[in-house]
């Protein structure tokens, strides 16, 4: 099956940056978007940003302007880069790549997840 392999998150300070990465990785696959959610405590999970093969983007607007996403298509990567960070961007971060899994019985044509990684922002 295929696997998201999220890294980048931890600790900054209001203001600071950080980037994420993420890395798609099995057999037989190919995906049709990649993007970033973040789940806040006792909130739903948010899209972050997402980026589709046709090279279209969207961001939320509580984002726009200080975070960007780029793929690396051929290396089936996304990495979200965050600047003038706020204390409410404060959340655990997922990747997420919409995708067709042909090593799958019957194909998987849907959504995978990463297992997340934490971004803490202090102010």
């Amino acid at each position: 099956q295929v696997q998201l392999v999220e890294s980048g998150g931890g600790l900054v300070q209001a203001g600071g940056s950080l980037r994420l990465s993420c890395a798609a990785s099995g057999s037989s696959f190919s995906i049709n978007a990649m993007g970033w959610y973040r789940q806040a405590p006792v909130k739903q999970r948010e899209l972050v940003a997402r980026s589709t093969n046709g090279g279209s983007t969207d961001y939320a607007d509580a984002v726009k302007g200080r975070f960007t996403i780029a793929r690396d298509i051929a290396k089936n990567t996304v990495l979200l880069q965050m600047n003038s960070l706020k204390t409410e961007d404060t959340a655990v971060y997922y990747c997420n790549a919409d995708l067709v899994d042909k090593s799958r019985w019957p194909i998987y044509a849907g959504y995978y997840w990463g297992k997340g990684t934490p971004v803490t922002v202090s102010s």
